[in-house]
């Protein structure tokens, strides 16, 4: 029988639209399976925190939550905010990240200045398996359209875009939904500065956590995550600590 969306309970209700296996995007040779749900309606601050503690991620505005057959690789993982201490290699790129950057933070919104360093980022990090640019469209549905509460952290550098950060925001929590940025800036480590950014605006703003997606330990564009300590991964159901 042919697989068909269906609704799921949950508050408000979700829409399951899809939940194929498909080859894993993170570990050569292994078969994933991420079904992808949409809320039939925004999601308040409440709602999206509660499934971001139940390890739920966003793409678009589709939620999904790995349900892998016979992997347990993806370790969801997140900052609590006050017990994070910065090592000394961190705390030197915050500095000179403030030094050297101007910061904006807005509505996500498409333009064509995105689209392109959106492009300049794949391929000047040879991410995606197709090769193909990303149009304003994808980049729309990606990067734009949304579910809950988002925004972003523009990053210029003498007046250069060089780094875009979109955040997701719930009642307790901000997620780091995705980063990019121009490949020429990598001496000024802008994804270690915006995580430490985002984790200052978790202090400002009072939050309890930072959300950093998946910790995959065999994938090294994954794996970088584990470097802030200390965290804590969801593992058989439950937050565990993780000093080390």
């Amino acid at each position: 029988m042919r697989w068909r969306p269906r609704l799921l309970p949950a508050e408000p209700p979700e829409l399951l639209v899809y939940d194929d296996p498909t080859p894993c995007p993170y570990l050569e040779g292994r078969q994933a399976r991420m079904p992808l749900r949409v809320p039939t309606r925004m999601l308040s601050a409440q709602e999206f925190g509660e499934r971001l503690r139940a390890g739920d991620r966003r793409q678009g505005v589709l939620l999904y939550r790995t349900r892998c057959p016979s992997c347990r690789a993806c370790e969801p993982i997140r900052i609590e905010v006050e017990g994070f201490v910065a090592n000394k290699t961190q705390r030197r790129i915050y500095r000179r990240g403030l030094e050297q950057l101007d910061i904006e933070v807005g509505t996500p919104e498409l333009s064509a200045e995105k689209v392109a360093l959106y492009n300049r980022h794949k391929h000047g990090r040879a991410l995606g398996p197709d090769g193909q640019d990303i149009d304003e469209q994808g980049y729309r549905a990606f990067l734009v359209d949304t579910c809950c509460d988002s925004f972003e952290i523009r990053y210029r550098h003498a007046g250069q875009l060089i780094g875009v950060a979109v955040v997701d925001r719930s009642d307790d929590a901000l997620s780091a939904v995705y980063f990019y940025f121009d490949p020429d800036f990598e001496a000024l480590s802008p994804g270690v500065f915006s995580i430490l950014k985002q984790l200052e605006l978790c202090r400002t703003w009072g939050l309890r956590y930072l959300y950093l997606g998946l910790y995959i330990s065999e994938c090294p564009s994954m794996a970088y995550k584990a470097r802030y300590l200390p965290h804590e991964r969801l593992l058989e159901g439950r937050w565990q600590r993780v000093e080390t």
